[in-house]
């Protein structure tokens, strides 16, 4: 449903666009309707009381996309009425619409160009995964305004029991590692440490402050006084009684990083044996001293650095099989710890530890997930927090307020998950990128050059895949070894492709000849005989070269490059109006407007896809105009009960005050706090002056006969106040 914030951006197009075709320009205003994706999805599954686990099985993916295609111009009425009411000049009647299957096809053809550069490839690795929605998500999607939030997390200083100490480490008590954890759910999937090399670290003998029992530790020097009293540094260790406030501590020893690489600790909870080389001392020098004890648990599975320095050290991951001989992470896609029912047999038999594993086995990692649990209930970091704490190996357990980023559609946290995904190796282009936005006139310009600029200097590819089933299909096709692919580039080489296929066997006829398409014809009538959405094109079985069977990745794509493809894909480029395109009439776009939340979403997607596959800029002038606050400088929220309805509004002191007000009362870039007093003054104040202006004057002149048919007096001839 629109909102006041999209009056603000829909006045500021059209001013610019009015003010260009007063000048004598032609302004071509096409509306578009973005209809793919997760709201669309997460809105049907809600209104059908369903979840993404359920299609496949409750209800068809064909009855489901039916849905989603339905749902998404439910709301077209209101939109055309605002549209309408605002005054706002845009063709509604010739709309672009991303389900089109023509729009489709431009955006396989931009694919297939990505892919004949080596731009596009698939990559197993840790990714930010919504269990939520069931998908993966784009390092642009995660960094959407209000996506990272405070919270307020358990956790864990972890204490992990060294195998094999050395000498001074073992005079007191029980030697361990200190490591510090704010998700204490990954460390069942704990597999090494990393300390730094650079880092100066201690042996510490104290004491458990939960036990009672004498310990030796071992920390980073600099963050000794974060886990260890001052005041009790000249205390005795033998005077020490369980239960005292002051701990004493005496540092033993001191040494650097690579000193204790190497050295071996006991699994800290031994549900998976994770197999030869796992629970060591590694190097990594990403680890800091800025909090925790500056040594890193490391869980390969759940952490894009975890991995990487795993990796290099021949850490391995801890890995389940499940039923299907899969490796899989200790927790599933929905984001709780497999069921033992859900694991092949034999690994079980052979790697699970079941007496300790089946108390926690299906617990959610994230009350958030869990449909039955709020947050008042026990967390699973809380349940774990207190076994280790009962099996002395917790040193300091406490909430902490952290920085945590949560899926932009669904509100919920996120994991950092290990995919089979496609990336875009937008990388690779990230200099021309930032070599380009500097002929980007920006508004303003701290934008380009600050919020945008700084994001391109530190991109990441682009992750491209998305798990779910309304959207753009991927357009390639594996053979099931993966000895050869195939990518698609438009709906006439699929048609080509298919007629092999029918020849080899593969198929039986081809779906789109019976539908009587026409490839070459690229009319309304021809295209809606078929449908490029899933499940139809994943019935599709082509031929390799060498004669093997090809199924289509199942993967959608990232729906915000269905938005960044919209120059392109909204003229069918290059199937039709490719003299357009290519002769700058309608590209690169003279001007675009839109909120500063697009800033890593539409106008980062928009700029990377014109220079990896254009070599070219998007748009030649850009307004990243502000939020629209309330009046108390909130965001507004239908939760919070702030939002302010964009039609009793017009309904109530008209579109031309409502437009005034919004585009006069802060700079465009500037947020700006709503409130409706100032509407009404403006109404008051300066249209009602500028109405009784006019009527004074439509009065007189109607007594007097004046029909400006009259000569204009000479300038030099008027009173100084008519000049």
């Amino acid at each position: 449903m629109p909102g006041i914030h999209h009056v603000m951006a829909r006045s500021i197009k059209d001013i610019f666009c009015r003010y260009k075709t007063m000048k004598g320009y032609q302004v071509k205003r096409k509306a578009g309707w973005d209809t793919h994706g997760l709201p669309v999805e997460l809105g049907v599954e809600k209104s059908l009381g369903i979840t993404k686990e359920d299609i496949g099985k409750t209800i068809s993916v064909a009855e489901y996309n039916a849905h989603c295609r339905q749902d998404v111009m439910k709301f077209t009425k209101e939109w055309e009425d605002l549209t309408h009411k605002m005054g706002y000049w845009v063709d509604m009647k010739h709309p672009y619409i991303t389900y089109d299957n023509r729009y489709i096809e431009t955006l396989w053809w931009l694919l297939k160009q990505l892919y004949k550069k080596g731009l596009l490839y698939k990559g197993y690795t840790i990714q930010p995964y919504s269990p939520a929605a069931g998908t993966g998500l784009s390092s642009h999607e995660l960094n959407q305004p209000g996506c990272y939030r405070d919270v307020k997390d358990t956790t864990v200083v972890a204490q992990f029991k060294m195998k094999n100490p050395k000498p001074e480490m073992a005079q007191w008590g029980t030697p361990y590692f200190l490591a510090w954890t704010t998700t204490p759910w990954t460390l069942p999937s704990n597999t090494a440490l990393c300390v730094g090399p650079k880092i100066d670290y201690v042996a510490v003998q104290s004491y458990n402050a939960y036990t009672g029992q004498p310990i030796t530790v071992v920390l980073a020097k600099a963050l000794l006084n974060a886990h260890f009293n001052p005041k009790a540094a000249e205390l005795k260790l033998e005077d020490y009684k369980a239960g005292d406030k002051l701990v004493p501590f005496k540092v033993i020893a001191e040494y650097k990083g690579p000193d204790l690489v190497g050295m071996e600790y006991e699994q800290l909870i031994p549900w998976v044996n994770p197999g030869e080389g796992a629970f060591r001392v590694i190097l990594g020098d990403y680890v800091t001293t800025e909090d925790g004890t500056g040594i890193v648990h490391i869980a390969p599975t759940f952490g894009a650095d975890d991995a990487q320095v795993a990796k290099a050290a021949g850490i391995p991951p801890l890995q389940l099989v499940n039923k299907k001989g899969e490796l899989r992470p200790m927790v599933d896609l929905t984001g709780k710890f497999y069921t033992l029912d859900e694991l092949d047999e034999d690994f079980i038999k052979q790697r699970v530890n079941v007496d300790l594993y089946k108390e926690y086995a299906g617990r959610f990692v994230k009350n958030a997930y869990d449909p039955n649990l709020s947050d008042q209930d026990e967390s699973l970091d809380v349940s774990i927090c207190m076994m280790m704490k009962v099996n002395n190996q917790a040193f300091k357990i406490e909430k902490h307020v952290h920085n945590y980023p949560h899926c932009w559609r669904t509100d919920k946290p996120v994991l950092y998950y290990p995919l089979d995904s496609w990336f875009i190796r937008s990388t690779a282009c990230k200099e021309r990128m930032i070599e380009l936005n500097k002929t980007i006139n920006w508004k303003p310009e701290s934008t380009g050059t600050g919020r945008f600029g700084k994001w391109l200097e530190n991109l990441n590819d682009w992750n491209l895949s998305r798990s779910r089933y309304w959207g753009t299909p991927l357009p390639i096709w594996r053979t099931e070894d993966n000895s050869d692919e195939k990518c698609i580039e438009s709906v006439e080489e699929l048609y080509n492709e298919i007629e092999k296929s029918v020849a080899a066997g593969y198929m039986q006829s081809n779906p789109y000849k019976d539908k009587g398409f026409v490839p070459g014809e690229y009319n309304e009538e021809n295209y809606n005989k078929i449908d490029l959405h899933r499940p139809y094109v994943d019935d599709i079985i082509l031929v390799s070269k060498d004669g093997k069977p090809m199924k289509r990745e199942a993967d959608l794509i990232d729906v915000w490059f269905d938005s960044g493809a919209m120059p392109y894909a909204q003229i069918h480029y290059p199937f039709e109006n490719k003299e357009l395109l290519d002769s700058h009439q309608v590209y690169p776009a003279d001007f675009i407007a839109e909120g500063v939340d697009q800033t890593r979403g539409w106008f980062f997607t928009l700029h990377a896809i014109a220079t990896m596959v254009f070599d070219s800029v998007s748009y030649k002038a850009v307004i990243s105009n502000g939020l629209v606050l309330d009046k108390n400088g909130n965001k507004m929220s239908k939760r919070l009960g702030n939002a302010v309805d964009p039609f009793s509004t017009i309904e109530q002191y008209g579109s031309d005050p409502l437009r005034w007000y919004m585009i006069t009362n802060s700079s465009p870039w500037d947020n700006l706090k709503f409130d409706t007093d100032g509407v009404d003054e403006v109404r008051r104040k300066f249209f009602g002056t500028l109405y009784n202006t006019y009527s004074f004057f439509a009065l007189y002149a109607n007594v007097d006969g004046f029909t400006y048919a009259e000569e204009d007096v000479p300038m030099n001839e008027r009173p100084e106040i008519d000049r």
